[in-house]
């Protein structure tokens, strides 16, 4: 319903802002990265938006970056777990950490998040991994065929775009921005966060 809502920053809590635009006060429920890198009460934001609806609850919840906001949406697509248990990964693991930890099957990661128990944290990952496994062989075939990527190199190529397809990107834009930014000697976590910075729409 709402994709973004652009306005004045009326007021900051430690689990939503309030956002004027046109006259109405927005309460946009959100994680602590968001609340941190808002910036100051009376300043123009922008924040991407979800409307979470259900029988006795409609609420809003928004992110300063996409990535933030399919990270959330990816996490209460998985069974059992809400908008709270989402919103405590965002506020503990940034999006390239968490693309890092489903594909590696890290469940400590996500354990370090506040109410995110190791069975909740397997299922998350048992479930976003699913849901790539299909494309993430496409996505490794036509990566394969880029001859600036050399084949010994290929687990990490494709474990970025893996790590990018968690993400919500399609096989086609992770395996760009991953040959866009990789090099030999990158770390695998760089290569998925100057992915991310390349793929901000």
């Amino acid at each position: 319903m709402f994709a973004y809502i652009k306005g004045n920053l009326e007021y900051k809590h430690n689990e939503y802002v309030v956002v004027e635009a046109n006259g109405i006060g927005y309460k946009i429920y959100t994680s602590l990265s968001t609340i941190e890198a808002i910036g100051s009460i009376g300043g123009q934001v922008k924040i991407y938006t979800h409307l979470y609806v259900r029988e006795d609850i409609m609420s809003l919840y928004g992110f300063l970056t996409q990535e933030e906001l399919g990270m959330f949406e990816l996490l209460i697509s998985v069974s059992g777990v809400g908008p709270k248990a989402a919103i405590s990964v965002l506020s503990s693991v940034s999006p390239s950490k968490f693309g890092l930890a489903v594909i590696t099957d890290d469940a400590k990661t996500l354990t370090k998040a506040q109410g995110i128990g190791n069975k909740m944290a397997q299922r998350i990952i048992l479930e976003l991994k699913d849901k790539i496994k299909k494309e993430q062989l496409m996505a490794v075939n036509e990566i394969k065929e880029d001859k600036a990527v050399e084949s010994r190199e290929n687990s990490r190529v494709s474990e970025a775009i893996s790590a990018l397809m968690v993400l919500g990107y399609t096989p086609l834009e992770a395996s760009r921005a991953v040959s866009a930014v990789y090099t030999d000697d990158m770390e695998l976590e760089a290569i998925i966060k100057l992915a991310l910075k390349g793929l901000v729409r």
